[in-house]
């Protein structure tokens, strides 16, 4: 079994065939699946796919990207759902800053101010964290260690490679592993993932996005996380069933009592 602990599947990009979607993944053996939250605009439609189907789980909170959706969203409502595992994806990007310094100072601040509240409402209603961080490798960190995260820990989402994070794991965090590890240019994450506990390895899709090798450029989907299971396996030198095994136990681990089955 695989557990795609990171898919929008409440994205408009999977409307017209949705059920197709599930059917391809379940043939593949992905059993499970954790809608991260992303901008509150989709939070309902998250919320009605959990309710229609028992083996999806989704997560209440908002991506960098998109903190003007965040005023007025109530996290204690969505978290109280029992389909609702963690809090996120949260954290921070600055991969598309710009403008002048003090512009690019601004922005910083608005996003660590929203990544704060919202670990702290992840140790408020103990729930786990799903932690976006592109390009801020070290403040994120220090955000994370500030805010005593690891009370309650989580996945550092389409883990980045930087060997700055993979101390995190002593703090309870897991990491997310995509298509990302099947591209040409991806050497680094390659050579860093046998660094990472193997006990603290996750599989996810981050679908529609980053579809893997030899896909890239289509909808991405749960089905191809055997791709990403394939290159795991390649490279940690584990068999192919043992890397699904593993990768789910862990899912069930971090997410404990939360993900039936």
């Amino acid at each position: 079994m695989i557990i795609d602990t990171h898919v929008h599947l409440d994205d408009a990009r999977y409307l017209e065939d949705f059920e197709a979607v599930m059917l391809r993944a379940r043939e593949a053996g992905v059993e499970r699946f954790i809608i991260p939250g992303a901008h509150p605009s989709t939070l309902e439609r998250a919320v009605a796919l959990c309710e229609e189907h028992e083996n999806v789980y989704f997560a209440v909170g908002v991506h960098p990207y998109d903190l003007e959706g965040m005023e007025g969203l109530d996290f204690e409502h969505y978290a109280a759902h029992p389909k609702c595992v963690a809090i996120g994806e949260c954290g921070m990007d600055y991969f598309r800053l710009e403008g002048s310094d003090e512009e690019k100072t601004t922005e910083k601040k608005r996003q660590e101010e929203a990544f704060r509240v919202q670990i702290r409402m992840a140790k408020k209603v103990k729930k786990p964290l799903i932690v976006h961080i592109r390009d801020a490798s070290h403040d994120s960190k220090m955000i994370l260690l500030s805010e005593g995260a690891g009370e309650v820990g989580g996945v550092l989402h389409c883990y980045n490679a930087d060997d700055e994070l993979l101390s995190l794991a002593n703090e309870g965090f897991y990491f997310g592993i995509g298509g990302v590890l099947t591209f040409s240019n991806a050497k680094k994450l390659v050579k860093v993932l046998p660094k990472i506990p193997k006990e603290k390895l996750l599989i996810e899709t981050d679908g529609p996005y980053l579809t893997p090798h030899p896909y890239r450029g289509q909808r991405n989907e749960p089905f191809y996380t055997k791709l990403v299971a394939q290159k795991m396996s390649d490279v940690l030198g584990m068999p192919l069933e043992d890397v699904e095994a593993l990768t789910s136990r862990n899912a069930h681990t971090l997410f404990a009592g939360l993900i039936e089955g």
